[in-house]
């Protein structure tokens, strides 16, 4: 029997933005390989396979990539149903694309599943569209762990001319700041972070660019009240501070005021608590 191997993305946390496509296949697999911001539920969908820790959290002992690229190819060669869980898409900023290539050099049949990345979702479901007529025209995605990653990147960019997202940067935000600042950007640019986009403890901050260096992203949003916690969905991260975070800077991020509260009103919507 020949295994396989399918890369799925699991969209920003809440199981019901996940594919139709990612469902099944969790369904066919023999073992799951799967990020740590994964929401438990997901796994939920995958009852007869195996699962297996395999996600990277900064300043944290983690698997090494090369480990989780031999754990799939040689649970292929003994001919079971693979899926490598990832958070977000596979192939932005999650290194689905080196996972991608050590399969094609095994040799390992393979598929990937496109999941919704949260440089679009977590802006979103604050009502926050990263294009907008009239207020931008494009956007541009980094990764916020390190300034050889964004700096290059945020350089180049003329002042407002695209609505910029940072995954992965709560703790390099000052630096971002400054950088954006030093290229001529105005300290009033409309900035936000989104904290546990479509989780339990969603919330957001919104605020200026000059502000986002120093300001309290982590406090709870004033005037609302925290509803009781689904303990599945808390299992993400113990607190605030441990919160997967997506900064978006940009004359886009105006708009929250207006569509992350229409948001609210709706009670079936995926949590959001963005504060204002």
């Amino acid at each position: 029997m020949k295994g396989f191997v399918w890369l799925v993305g699991a969209g920003p946390g809440d199981p019901e933005l996940m594919t139709r496509r990612a469902a099944r296949v969790l369904g066919e697999a023999d073992l799951v390989l799967y990020d740590a911001l994964v929401d438990p539920r997901a796994l939920d969908l995958a009852p007869q396979a195996r699962r297996f820790p395999v996600g990277k959290r900064a300043g944290r002992p983690s698997i090494r990539q090369e480990t989780i690229n031999r754990l799939m190819v040689r649970a292929a060669r003994r001919g079971q149903r693979v899926v490598r869980l990832k958070c977000g898409d596979p192939f932005v900023l999650g290194r689905g694309g080196e996972e991608a290539l050590a399969l094609v050099s095994a040799g390992v049949a393979f598929e990937v599943v496109p999941g919704v990345t949260s440089a679009v979702a977590a802006a979103a479901l604050a009502g926050i569209p990263v294009t907008h007529r009239g207020l931008a025209a494009g956007f541009v995605v980094v990764s916020g762990h390190a300034a050889t990653a964004y700096g290059p990147v945020l350089d180049s960019l003329a002042p407002h001319s695209l609505t910029v997202v940072v995954l992965m940067g709560l703790g390099s935000r000052a630096a971002v700041a400054s950088r954006l600042l030093a290229r001529g950007w105005s300290p009033l640019t409309p900035a936000a972070v989104v904290l546990g986009a479509s989780t339990d403890a969603a919330h957001a901050w919104t605020g200026t660019l000059g502000a986002l260096a120093t300001a309290d992203v982590n406090a709870a949003p004033r005037g609302r009240e925290a509803d009781p916690p689904d303990e599945r969905r808390r299992i993400h991260f113990a607190d605030a501070d441990d919160a997967p975070g997506t900064i978006v800077v940009g004359a886009v991020v105006s708009l929250a005021a207006v569509l992350g509260r229409a948001a609210e009103t709706d009670d079936s919507a995926v949590a959001v608590g963005a504060a204002r």
